[in-house]
């Protein structure tokens, strides 16, 4: 589907994420991705070059990290600034919309953050009454 296509889409009917074709999915995929998340809760706090990115979230190669940005920076989340020096230099940082999907993800990001031994002792008593 091109983007006249999602455009039309959008135009035609409300979006409803539980629709099968509603582009919203599309869009809460991306912000919701494993490293889409990461990536938008690093630029909560401001502008970061790739390295400085690629440091933070941890564990991203940098082949997901680019295509993370890139997916990131089409949907309008993620501003990417090429500055024409040697070395090549590029900031990203988040668009207003960026900051705003940003806030929603780091709240649920905080909140798993938080619930990691109860999630893992939910694991451990579901196992222990399996075994």
């Amino acid at each position: 589907m091109d983007v006249r296509d999602e455009l039309a889409e959008v135009s035609q009917t409300p979006p409803d994420v539980n629709a099968r074709n509603c582009p919203s999915r599309v869009i809460l995929e991306h912000v919701t991705s494993r490293w889409g998340v990461l990536v938008l809760a690093a630029l909560i706090d401001g502008t970061l070059r790739f390295s400085e990115l690629r440091r933070t979230v941890g564990g991203v190669s940098e082949k997901m990290l680019a295509q993370t940005l890139q997916t990131l920076e089409r949907d309008g989340f993620v501003h990417r600034e090429a500055y024409p020096v040697i070395p090549p230099r590029v900031d990203y940082s988040l668009t207003p919309l960026g900051k705003e999907a940003a806030d929603q993800v780091w709240g649920l990001a905080r909140w798993a953050e938080a619930r990691t031994e109860r999630v893992a002792a939910a694991r451990r008593a579901y196992d222990g009454a399996r075994a």
